[in-house]
């Protein structure tokens, strides 16, 4: 047991991330029943819908899960009075200020997670109360840095920054990277791609397809000037690379991108126009399991690694 456990009253440091399009209650649920923390990702819902996914979440497990809010969406403010309503017992806010709710959501009694990708903001996250830090390294999938600092990098770098818990998240999908993250000082892992790929994963069939023929080189980071996404290649991954590496502004990129196209992707299954963000990692994910599965396969080599180097002799 250690902070993260502790402070989420959960079996293993393991949180599933609140992908959007990925992370209904069913994975969420299912994750948490295998004694990791679920999220439920709201950045692809209504208001209703979120509340209706929070109420069959908690008819689906007993344990502790989340709710994932990106602050920068337009129903945020109503996404926070829904969590506190519902009495949700984990909120990981990103993409905005984390000052804004945190005070009001840890009076309720909610636990509060900010994501960053860097120094400056880990540090801002600690001044504002938060409970723990994900610290989000280059090879995630999703929204991500501008920086660029890969996970290796990025933990010691944050651990060093602050007193709170950190959770290492970008590239991460097995045991081995569990312990690597947690030897560099992180307390809990966050894992996005692998849960994109299992059975309870919302993700479309033609998505997750695409997520377990990717290879090396099959994802990259780009929409630099709006957002920047790691996104895996195709037709409109094509279209805006081309475009970006001619100067477009965002006003012409924001044009291209239009309304729904990550839904288009990841939800409807069009993986040829569609937006379809995922992890560098994807190129070592080749099977499709249960999140009971991929919890206990983590775990568990996770403990081998930790024997494996104890008999070393170092």
């Amino acid at each position: 047991m250690n902070r993260i456990t502790k402070l989420f009253g959960i079996q293993y440091p393991v949180i599933q991330g609140g992908m959007i399009w990925c992370s209904g209650w069913e994975l969420a649920s299912a994750v948490s029943n295998a004694g990791g923390l679920g999220l439920i990702g709201s950045g692809s819902m209504n208001p209703d819908i979120l509340r209706e996914h929070i109420q069959k979440c908690r008819k689906a497990t007993s344990k502790p899960f989340g709710v994932n809010i990106p602050l920068i969406f337009s129903h945020a403010e109503e996404f926070i009075n829904i969590v506190v309503d519902e009495k949700v017992p984990v909120v990981f806010t990103s993409a905005g200020n984390p000052a804004k709710y945190t005070s009001h959501l840890k009076e309720t009694g909610i636990k509060v997670v900010h994501v960053i990708a860097n120094k400056k903001s880990a540090i801002k996250c600690q001044d504002s109360g938060v409970d723990a830090i994900v610290a989000e390294g280059f090879e995630a999938g999703g929204h991500n840095g501008r920086e660029e600092t890969t996970t290796m990098v990025l933990i010691p770098m944050i651990t060093q920054a602050v007193d709170i818990p950190v959770i290492a998240a970008g590239g991460i999908a097995t045991g081995k990277a569990m312990f690597a993250a947690m030897a560099l000082g992180a307390e809990g892992v966050q894992i996005g791609s692998r849960f994109v790929a299992t059975h309870e994963s919302s993700a479309h069939k033609n998505f997750k397809d695409m997520v377990l023929q990717a290879g090396d080189g099959d994802t990259l980071l780009t929409l630099k000037s709006l957002i920047a996404v790691r996104l895996l290649k195709n037709n409109f991954f094509n279209r805006v690379f081309e475009k970006e590496k001619a100067g477009a502004l965002p006003e012409e990129m924001l044009k291209i991108l239009g309304e729904g196209r990550s839904k288009l992707g990841m939800f409807d299954g069009d993986t040829d126009e569609g937006e379809l963000e995922i992890g560098q990692v994807s190129a070592i994910i080749n099977e499709q399991k249960s999140a009971s599965e991929v919890i206990n396969e983590i775990i568990n080599e996770f403990n081998d690694t930790k024997e494996i180097l104890k008999n070393t002799g170092f």
